[in-house]
């Protein structure tokens, strides 16, 4: 059967890209026409709904396996728990009762830990920022849902690679950098994230994965490679405002483990750590 993905963005439209390479039919859905004509070029199936607004999914397909990987848009005018939540719910409701495999596209924000501390699937969760609250609520209304049961959550840590490595014009340009210089970041390498979410198709279910390189890294020496590998001056650091997403942010330090998905998932990641994702990036442009 076919596959379907919600939320075509930086890991779902290279997943849905992945699919097709191996011959799968792939139907993507997005809110808007325009964006319908592109994913229609590259070869998708694509649908054109809202997953906020339930009367939009009426006509989902019938498919073996859903990838839900939704991120926020600030300026769709909603708040967060009305698109991660809500819209989880919509579409499982939505759903063909004969799907086979969900896989949920969740947040290593679900962790509120400050002082550094190991985290896996089995640490208590007390998220401090709105979207990781939303994040595990949806985490949570998947579970209890009939469709639960053939799920797979992967947490995932913060996404980089091509055109995406944040605080990037900042380094090259030697200002100051809006974060503290301690504290632990959490990376994956999109490509490694997308084999990953690929792999969890197959993994037993209900089942829950940290996706990170498992190679915490303190902010300071990944914005003092950043700044070599652009042969730029090292990086200095600003406190950012307190009131700013920024210091939400910088207030969760935590390493995340990733002993259970190298475990039982089977992949082998090309990018082990930052270092040689970064000089992959770099090399590439």
């Amino acid at each position: 059967m076919a596959k379907l993905v919600i939320g075509c963005g930086y890991l779902g439209l290279r997943a849905a890209r992945r699919w097709l390479a191996a011959g799968e039919q792939v139907f993507a859905v997005t809110r808007s026409q325009n964006r319908a004509k592109d994913l229609a070029e590259l070869g998708l199936h694509p649908l054109v709904a809202d997953v906020p607004d339930p009367a939009t999914l009426a006509d989902l397909p019938r498919v073996e396996t859903l990838l839900y990987a939704v991120g926020y848009d600030r300026a769709c005018g909603k708040p967060r728990t009305q698109v991660y939540v809500d819209g989880l719910q919509n579409v499982l409701f939505a759903l063909a009762a004969e799907t086979r495999r969900i896989i949920y596209i969740s947040s290593t924000g679900v962790y509120g830990q400050t002082e550094g501390e190991w985290v896996d699937e089995d640490s208590p969760c007390f998220p401090t920022r709105e979207g990781g609250a939303a994040c595990l609520e949806a985490e949570r209304r998947l579970k209890h849902h009939s469709l639960g049961s053939r799920s797979i959550i992967l947490r995932m840590g913060g996404l980089y690679g091509p055109g995406r490595i944040p605080r990037r014009a900042d380094v090259a340009a030697g200002r100051p950098i809006a974060s503290p210089e301690h504290g632990y970041l959490n990376l994956i390498h999109i490509d490694d994230a997308v084999g990953v979410a690929l792999a969890a198709e197959q993994a037993p279910a209900p089942n829950l994965y940290m996706v990170t390189d498992g190679q915490p890294v303190l902010r300071g020496d990944y914005f003092r490679e950043l700044a070599r590998l652009s042969d730029a001056p090292p990086p200095t650091f600003a406190a950012p405002a307190e009131d700013s997403p920024r210091a939400q942010r910088a207030g969760s330090d935590k390493r995340v483990s990733n002993r259970k998905m190298m475990a039982e998932l089977g992949v082998t990641l090309r990018y082990p750590s930052y270092r040689e994702g970064l000089a992959a990036i770099a090399a590439g442009e």
